[in-house]
């Protein structure tokens, strides 16, 4: 497995004002990997750093073992940000046409790979329309388009679904588990659920400061199960724990219950809980594997 993006004692200021502060770590070649942290967090000011936008203050970041922004990496890496625009004066074949100039592509390879980016985000029948024709969405989807240009080995998207309908969305998120055996995805979303949807390995920037997780639905024997309930019984946490093979529970909102259970004792608890909660007539609304990447960020 090859590294794709390696950062060590990062560190960046504007002013006196800390933005990251001493952030390490590596991206692997492989599954998407997820950015999140609250507004101010340091997302941006990463990401730009990648790009070579801007110089860190203190530390070193490569790009596939290259300075951001270097020669070497051009084409490698693309970079797709929040509030991306479209040029309203050209139509959309055009714009993809010229980026696919600027990596030093023929006039026939510009045109090929146009019809095949538009055909990966379902807009081919748009390519000769004009931003100012399109929705947001499909301006969005043009624009992830336009990020794909290349085939690059590393794509950074800040919220890349975003303003879309759930219809596009879910064809965006099936579109980068699609391309994800050829390009890495870094993925910056305030949308956890869908975050927890593609990817195992989580880098969370809270106040400049850098967590790791890795998403894992099972360590060693044990397992998690999240029950979400329409209505939580009071005694329900109580009769849970009682099951054979549960190790824990613990409440995690009002109706939401993270359960902890010993793989070679009830290796068939989720089918047991369902008879349960039929049992008992509590009524609920979902039973997943594992703990909500939620969980696993703000109450562990």
């Amino acid at each position: 497995m090859s590294t794709l993006v390696h950062c060590q004692h990062l560190s960046h200021r504007y002013g006196s004002k800390q933005v990251l502060n001493d952030i390490s770590f590596n991206i692997e070649a492989g599954a998407p990997v997820a950015l999140v942290g609250p507004n101010g967090a340091g997302k941006t000011t990463l990401f730009s750093l990648m790009s070579g936008f801007i110089l860190p203050s203190e530390g070193r970041i490569e790009i596939l073992g290259q300075p951001p922004g270097s020669m070497a990496v051009k084409n490698q890496m693309q970079v797709l940000p929040q509030d991306a625009q479209l040029d309203p004066a050209f139509n959309v074949g055009e714009q993809l046409k010229l980026y696919c100039r600027l990596q030093g592509m023929s006039p026939k390879q510009q045109q090929s790979e146009t019809e095949r980016v538009l055909e990966l985000v379902s807009m081919q029948d748009s390519i000769k329309a004009k931003p100012t024709a399109l929705s947001h969405g499909m301006r969005k989807r043009v624009a992830i388009a336009q990020a794909l240009i290349g085939a690059p080995k590393l794509v950074l998207l800040d919220e890349a679904t975003a303003g879309l309908d759930p219809l596009h969305a879910r064809q965006i998120r099936e579109l980068i588990q699609q391309l994800s055996t050829d390009i890495t995805f870094l993925l910056s979303s305030h949308d956890l659920h869908e975050l927890e949807r593609l990817c195992d390995q989580v880098l969370l920037l809270e106040h400049g400061q850098l967590r790791e997780h890795r998403i894992q639905t099972q360590t060693n024997n044990v397992r998690q199960l999240t029950l979400v309930l329409a209505k939580k019984d009071p005694q329900i946490e109580q009769k849970i724990s009682q099951l054979t093979g549960v190790t824990e529970v613990r409440s995690l909102s009002a109706t939401e219950i993270l359960i902890s259970f010993d793989t070679d004792i009830a290796a068939d608890l989720p089918v047991t809980l369902m008879a349960v909660c039929f049992e008992q007539q509590w009524p609920f609304k979902q039973l997943t594997s594992g703990a909500s990447l939620e969980t696993v960020l703000f109450t562990q």
